[in-house]
């Protein structure tokens, strides 16, 4: 185990394990997942510098999990939900958090081997997703967007007292004006995320769908409105092809002109349902755009739309948008789908009891069922066809392991029929190939360890670290069964 104290010779040997990982993974070979997309130079390592694992949001990562043998679960209380939960290649745990109390968005260092706090920064309190969408550049720095709409860099070194860790605003570029240059006074309008692209610009997304770029070693920054009346209410993605958004209204991918503003390349409308389904934050999909693909990993983009009564996944070709198929999955789901190779897994999220109130919904009240699905692409690109369904309840985002063929997440069960306080969690492994569960233990009960369709990441000493409502839950295999173990089920 990497711990907080993490010298320059660990942090030099993690990286080169991570590095064969990921070469590994990468090679795959005819039949197995994969490959990853290419890494982003502008950002941390592979599988641990996003929420979504990567910059072009594949939920998928080089790095084996836990395994189906016994897990031993700890439970750190941080007083805060944190939504993204990423290591650096310098081996240090960093996480992107909402605070219980307020919701402004704190930023958390974390010790490894614990998930307790070392340190803590809060940062300007924003819209809902201030505290939610961050990621780590190719410094190991924590990179999110403040409720002032300061592009902040959040440096870490043992600066504190008597050497101790200590977080700090090492660079802030304001994005103000090009964020609210449609709506047209301050305030008026909140970023929801950021992420690089691969020559080091930054762009970020609106609520209201403007959709911006910023050089932050100039500080100029530009932007465009994609569509008057859409909305973004969930993150974005970059590949080297472009970046892509999805509104409430249509999925686009975008490049920068000559000028240095965003162009729309294309924009495909999607269904959008007759309103917010119960398990969903927002009137349309509940999809960061996800790139995949058999070849470079980036060939196709999936969202799901919000059509009724089953939702479908959109699988578009990233080159000219045009559709390769349109497929029935689930009712709902609020968490964007993993892509690899040609397959693409969807979890359920049709009513998720979410602690607050979000509104009216069609229809007013669900169930919460679960169930995750699988759909091939054709090789030849013609269409899709459903491979596997089964009836795991994630109540988190998952998360497919190349490594071992794991899709790693948190089950939620309640023992009265009905959510409610005494519901417990369970660490759940299921087989990529076949939709089988592999291993199921509960790890936590309650309302503060509710896993709230949050992610989780799989670290490189394979540890799962995952938040919930009130902390982080840190998964770790016990009993001689090494990370990635299959025993319990075929490995990918």
């Amino acid at each position: 185990m990497i711990r907080a104290t993490t010298t320059p010779v660990l942090a030099a040997a993690l990286a080169a394990t991570a590095a064969l990982t990921i070469a590994a993974a990468a090679s795959a070979a005819p039949g197995k997942f994969g490959p990853l997309p290419p890494p982003n130079p502008a950002a941390g390592p592979v599988g641990t510098a996003f929420q979504h694992g990567d910059s072009e949001a594949s939920d998928s990562t080089p790095f084996a999990g836990p395994g189906a043998g016994a897990v031993r679960s700890t439970f750190a209380p941080l007083g805060a939900n944190c939504a993204s939960i990423l290591m650096g290649s310098d081996g240090v745990v960093q996480a992107l958090c909402s605070s219980n109390a307020d919701q402004s968005p704190v930023v958390q260092l974390l010790d490894p081997g614990t998930g307790a706090s070392l340190a803590s920064l809060a940062l300007p309190k924003g819209g809902l997703f201030s505290g939610v969408y961050g990621y780590l550049d190719n410094a190991n720095r924590m990179v999110a967007v403040d409720g002032r709409k300061n592009l902040v860099r959040i440096g870490h070194d043992r600066g504190g007292p008597n050497g101790s860790w200590r977080l700090f605003t090492a660079e802030s570029t304001s994005i103000a004006s090009a964020a609210e240059k449609f709506c047209g006074t301050p305030g008026c309008d909140n970023v929801v995320a950021p992420t690089p692209d691969h020559s080091g610009k930054v762009w970020f997304a609106t609520s209201r769908a403007t959709v911006g770029v910023v050089d932050t070693a100039t500080g100029v920054a530009s932007s465009i409105l994609l569509g008057a009346g859409e909305g973004v209410a969930n993150s974005i993605a970059s590949a080297p092809e472009g970046m892509s958004v999805a509104t409430t209204h249509a999925l686009y991918l975008l490049r920068i002109d000559d000028s240095g503003t965003p162009q729309v390349v294309w924009r495909k409308e999607y269904d959008r349902g007759p309103g917010r389904k119960p398990g969903q934050l927002s009137h349309g999909t509940g999809a960061t755009p996800t790139f995949f693909g058999p070849r470079t990993g980036t060939e196709y983009i999936a969202i799901t739309d919000n059509a009724a009564p089953q939702e479908n996944l959109l699988v578009h070709r990233t080159a000219d948008g045009s559709t390769v198929c349109s497929t029935p999955v689930v009712a709902g789901t609020e968490n964007s789908p993993i892509g690899s190779g040609n397959s693409v897994f969807v979890a359920s999220t049709f009513g998720y009891p979410y602690p607050v109130d979000l509104g009216p919904s069609v229809p007013p009240t669900a169930d919460f069922t679960g169930g995750m699905v699988r759909v091939d692409v054709a090789a030849d690109g013609s269409g899709c066809a459903t491979k596997w369904t089964n009836e795991v309840r994630s109540a988190a985002v998952p998360k497919l392991s190349l490594a071992d063929g794991g899709i790693y997440t948190i089950a939620r069960r309640s023992p009265g029929g009905q959510p409610g306080p005494d519901d417990t969690y369970e660490y759940t492994v299921t087989d990529a190939q076949t939709g089988h569960v592999r291993r199921a233990q509960q790890i936590g009960q309650g309302a503060g360890q509710n896993t709230l369709q949050l992610a989780g990441n799989i670290m490189p000493d394979g540890t799962l670290l995952q938040g919930a409502v009130a902390g982080v839950h840190r998964i770790a295999s016990v009993g001689g069964q090494g990370p990635g173990s299959s025993s319990g089920g075929s490995a990918n």
